[in-house]
């Protein structure tokens, strides 16, 4: 993996399952404010933490005190998770692997990780947002892969309507479909193995659970 691949590492769940630890082999880190403690059960050092640190335990700021830190207050325009971002894109990135983005106590945080990578998905950049267990990948204009085991689940929930989606490959296919704003068609499909996604117009997001096989 090149040295344009950054993991950042935010406050969610996280499971340590062999497709997480493939997904961030061989990245760059950065920690955003107590997803640093992902860093200690994954046995890593990231280059940069960042936050306004209202939720890391004094514990966790002593085993990582070589750490380079760069504070900000808590009444700040992002998120620190955003921020975590945009340090990562300063410093080349090109592939963001957001780990701890989907699950936790804040669901407003998993839905902004979703939306923010879209938006970044838009922007060119190559963006996976994992708990380990769960993954998700922005989905806009053009052609996209999954290789996820037969079986498993996914869904594609659209960020408003979507126009000529196909899914090949899966148990429910779909071809030139147009998917109005809500609708539930695109909910609990089974993948065959590799998945291809392709859209027209609009924005979504594939989320998948290549653990949950209990579509075989």
């Amino acid at each position: 993996m090149s040295q344009s691949t950054f993991t950042i590492l935010l406050g969610g769940e996280l499971s340590l399952t062999e497709r997480l630890r493939h997904a961030i082999g061989g990245s760059r880190f950065i920690a955003a404010d107590g997803g640093m403690r992902h860093a200690m059960a994954l046995g890593v050092m990231p280059e940069l933490w960042v936050g306004d640190f209202d939720s890391t335990p004094p514990e966790l700021e002593g085993g990582f005190r070589d750490v380079p830190k760069q504070p900000y207050p808590a009444a700040k325009a992002a998120t620190d998770g955003e921020i975590a971002v945009s340090e990562a894109i300063a410093r080349g990135a090109r592939r963001l692997i957001l780990a701890g983005a989907l699950g936790g106590d804040r669901s407003d945080h998993a839905l902004q990780h979703l939306l923010s990578a879209v938006g970044l998905a838009e922007r060119g950049f190559d963006v996976l947002l994992t708990s380990g267990k769960e993954e998700a990948v922005p989905l806009v204009p053009g052609t996209i892969e999954l290789d996820l085991p037969k079986g498993s689940l996914f869904s594609v929930p659209g960020f408003g309507p979507l126009t000529g989606l196909s899914i090949e490959n899966a148990r429910y296919p779909l071809t030139n479909f147009h998917l109005p704003f809500g609708s539930s068609r695109t909910i609990s499909n089974v993948a065959e193995g590799k998945v291809r996604f392709s859209l027209e117009s609009g924005r979504a997001i594939v989320l998948a659970r290549p653990y949950d096989l209990s579509g075989v």
